[in-house]
C-alpha cells in the first residue's frame, strides 16, 4: 500500500521539477542576451582621460600597446571610409591622443 504511495509522490515531484524547468528554460530563451553594459551618455564637452578610458574600452592606467590595440579595434569597425560615422571616428582618435598623452586638455573639435 505504502509503495504505490511512494511512487506516485515521486511521479509528482518529478513533473513538477520537470515543468518548473521548463518554463525557466522558456524565460532563459525570451531575455535579451546577455552583453557587457556600456557607458549612457553623450560625450562630454571637454574630454577627459576618464572619458578616453571609457571610450576605448580601457582602465585610465593602460599602457601604450593596449591603448594602440584598443583604438585599431574599434576604427576596424567604425572608419568612415567603411560606412562608419566620421565623429565617432574623430572621438575614438581623440581619445587615443588623451590617452597616449599627445593631448593634454582642450575642447573638443565638435
Amino acid at each position: 500500500m505504502a509503495s504505490p504511495l511512494v511512487a506516485g509522490l515521486g511521479v509528482a515531484t518529478a513533473a513538477f521539477v520537470g515543468k518548473q524547468m521548463v518554463q525557466m528554460y522558456v524565460k532563459m530563451k525570451a531575455a535579451p542576451p546577455m552583453m557587457k553594459a556600456f557607458y549612457k551618455g553623450g560625450f562630454l564637452p571637454e574630454m577627459t582621460k576618464r572619458e578616453a578610458a571609457l571610450i576605448l574600452g580601457l582602465r585610465e592606467s593602460a599602457n601604450e600597446e593596449r591603448v594602440k590595440d584598443a583604438h585599431r579595434r574599434i576604427m576596424v569597425a567604425n572608419h568612415p571610409d567603411s560606412g562608419g560615422s566620421s565623429y565617432i571616428a574623430a572621438k575614438v582618435n581623440e581619445a587615443k591622443d588623451m590617452m597616449l598623452g599627445k593631448r593634454k586638455s582642450g575642447s573638443s573639435m565638435f
